[in-house]
This record gives C-alpha cells, sequence and structure tokens, in this order.
C-alpha cells in the first residue's frame, strides 16, 4: 500500500511528526489569544486587535522567512524563528493584559512563526522517490485536517485544566520541539535550493504567471473555508439542540471529510497531469459546497458538511505538486509559503465578509461561502494553459 511505503522509508516519520508537532501552535493561536486576553479583562476590541495582529504578521512574515530559507538553508531560519516565535508566546503570557505587550507578542508569534510547511514541502522530493510524491502530498494535506481540529481542542483541554497562559506557554513549546526535530534531521540539514533562477528577481516565485494564478484560485478556497465555519456557527445557533456539538460538529465533520478525501486521492494513480487535477479538483469542492445553499434540518446539514469538505485536501495535495512545478529555480520554499499566505488571507476574508452577512440571511452566508471556491475553481479552469510548466529547455 502507498502509504505504508511512504511511511516505511528513511526520516518520513520523523518529519512528519515534528512538522505536525511544530504546527500545531497554529491552529492554536487565535483561540488561546482570545481566552488568554479575556481572562486578563481585556475588551474584545483589543483582542481583535491581537488576532488581527497575529494574522497578519504570519502573512508577511511567511514568504520572508520562505525566502530566507531558499537562500540560507533550512535549519538556522527553523531555530531561530522558533525562539524568536517562542518570546512572542511568552511576552502574550506574562502581560495579557497589556495594551502595548498583547499586541506585540501577538505580532511577534506570527511574523516569526517557524515555517515549517513551506520547509516539509521543498524535502519531499529528496527524501520519497517520484512516485511517491502525490502520495507524500496527500499524507501531508490531510494532516492540516488533523491539525486545525486538534489545535483548539488542545487549547480547551489545557485551559480547562490549568489556565490559558499555560496553553500560551505550550504553544512556545511545541513550535520549539517540532522545529528542532525538523532542522536535525539530515534532510533538512542537507537540503540546499537550486541556484536562484536569474528570471526570478525581486518578486521571486511571483514573477511566475502561472504560479500567482494558482495562488489566487486557492485563495478562494480559504475564503469557502473561512466563510463556512462562520455559516456552521450561525446555523447551529439558529437550530439549539439540533445537532450534538453544535456548530463544531459540523467543522469536525467537514475536517473528517477532507481527511478521508486525501488518503483516498494519495492512494489512487492518476493518469491526468496536475495541472488538469488541480482545476478539476477545485471545481469538485465548488460542486460539493453548493448543496450548503439548501440549509436543509440538522442531520441532512450534518451530512452535507462532510460532503462540502470531501474536495479541499484533494485541490491543497494536487496544488502543492504543482507549486513546485511552476516556481522558478530556488524560490521552492518561498512559493510554499505564498500559498500559505493567500490561503489564510482568503481565508479570514471569507470570514469576515460572512461575519458581516449573518444578520442578513443565512442564506447569504451559504451563497458567500460557496461563492469563493465557485470562483477560484473557474479562475483555475480558464487559466489551465498557464498552469501547466513550461519545460526548461523551452524556457531558457
Amino acid at each position: 500500500m502507498g502509504y505504508a511505503a511512504l511511511l516505511r522509508a528513511p526520516h518520513v516519520t520523523r518529519l512528519l511528526v515534528g512538522t505536525l508537532v511544530g504546527r500545531l501552535p497554529a491552529g492554536m493561536t487565535a483561540l488561546v489569544i482570545a481566552l488568554a486576553l479575556r481572562e486578563a479583562g481585556t475588551p474584545y476590541s483589543r483582542i481583535g486587535l491581537a488576532t488581527a495582529a497575529y494574522a497578519i504578521a504570519a502573512a508577511v512574515g511567511g514568504p520572508v522567512l520562505g525566502r530566507i530559507v531558499d537562500l540560507t538553508g533550512q535549519p538556522r531560519v527553523l531555530l531561530a524563528s522558533a525562539v524568536a516565535a517562542g518570546g512572542g508566546y511568552a511576552l502574550l503570557a506574562l502581560a495579557p493584559g497589556s495594551p502595548v505587550a498583547a499586541p506585540l507578542g501577538a505580532a511577534v508569534a506570527g511574523l516569526c512563526m517557524p515555517p515549517l510547511e513551506p520547509c516539509l514541502r521543498s524535502l519531499w522530493p529528496d527524501v520519497v522517490e517520484e512516485e511517491q510524491l502525490d502520495t507524500a502530498y496527500a499524507f501531508d494535506s490531510a494532516s492540516q485536517q488533523v491539525l486545525y481540529v486538534a489545535g483548539p481542542l488542545a487549547v480547551a483541554g489545557i485551559a480547562a485544566a490549568f489556565s490559558p497562559s499555560t496553553a500560551l506557554w505550550t504553544a512556545a513549546a511545541l513550535g520549539l520541539v517540532g522545529a528542532l526535530v525538523v532542522a536535525t534531521a539530515a534532510p533538512a540539514r542537507n537540503w540546499q535550493a537550486p541556484p536562484r533562477a536569474a528570471s526570478a528577481g525581486l518578486l521571486g516565485p511571483l514573477r511566475s504567471p502561472g504560479l500567482v494564478l494558482l495562488l489566487l484560485g486557492l485563495s478562494g478556497a480559504g475564503w469557502t473555508v473561512g466563510a463556512q465555519a462562520v455559516l456552521f456557527i450561525a446555523y447551529a445557533e439558529q437550530h439549539p439542540g439540533g445537532l450534538p456539538g453544535g456548530g463544531g460538529t459540523l467543522l469536525a465533520m467537514a475536517a473528517l471529510a477532507g481527511l478521508l478525501g486525501a488518503l483516498a486521492y494519495g492512494a489512487a494513480s492518476w493518469k491526468a497531469d496536475t495541472a488538469t487535477r488541480t482545476w478539476i479538483l477545485a471545481l469538485v469542492m465548488a460542486a460539493g459546497s453548493l448543496p450548503l445553499l439548501l440549509l436543509p434540518g440538522p442531520l441532512p446539514m450534518a451530512a452535507l458538511a462532510f460532503v462540502s469538505g470531501l474536495g479541499l485536501a484533494p485541490l491543497l495535495a494536487a496544488a502543492f505538486v504543482l507549486v513546485a512545478e511552476l516556481a522558478p529555480a530556488g524560490t521552492v520554499t518561498e512559493a510554499f509559503a505564498w500559498l500559505v499566505t493567500l490561503f489564510a488571507t482568503g481565508n479570514a476574508a471569507g470570514s469576515a465578509t460572512s461575519g458581516l452577512l449573518v444578520d442578513t440571511s443565512l442564506q447569504a452566508v451559504a451563497l458567500c461561502s460557496v461563492a469563493g471556491i465557485a470562483l477560484g475553481g473557474l479562475l483555475l479552469l480558464a487559466a489551465r494553459a498557464r498552469l501547466r510548466p513550461v519545460p526548461v529547455a523551452l524556457a531558457a
């Protein structure tokens, strides 16, 4: 079986576990900031400022750290950023009620979040055989579904047993441990980006038109994920007692579907090229989200939430391969970091827009959630010729 062979390959389990541990703070931070600051009596306006500072700083810091990795290698960047991000979490834990220290700590934690995701995706071609790449990227994508369920659960458990500040210290420790595990692994120590393409210039991977179009299309997927979170929570509030766990159950159903979808994608053999798979999977995700417009009763809604989540992780798995194919030489880590940034930006925009529409109607929120991936999928379909990498011989 593909996954059994993948996990038996040297270094794979260590890199996956280290990356998951080190990335867990990304799934914890938004909630733990809110809980810690609220416990300190901070008004919601300042909580919003701190969480926004974290999100914006992470969006800026990811590509910057990715470029530094491409230029200097992985270990030093991973370890230095983990220590700095830990300092940001420590500042939050020590002074959650401070109007200056709290947003500053959040910004530092976001800006210096170790670039474990892009680093792992840069390593896959050196760690596994070429025929295992799709399986590796699919397993990577599936793990994200676990991450964003486990993160909030970890925060809730630690905050209930100890305190939100303890959860902040835990996030700092997890980031450092994960970075240490990955940075000291032989593939990370030996990895070196190929010579940077002369055409990359200041924009780096963004000089590739196909990559830019791909990132914009995937930001539509991020929009849909963010908008669906608001939709599911608002739906649960309008149907109290109709579904055990409320909005959390709907989110969990979508995440479970993504996990299963990614595992199925990685286990399959594909004849279509990566570009074709990517735009098809984007349209599949749009089709799976469309039935949410029906807004049926709680149990059918849970089934529709599951269906809506099936396409996301396979889409990202295909996109990871395509990012590596489209990025100019020597810019692949930065390119993966841009993917994280654009997806997160779309997520935040979809969530914010849906939040504004909640008082209008639930139907408007559902339409907003479908619109992101529908437009993103249509963009990728229209740009499908640009998504095919130019052979090196022709590009020279």
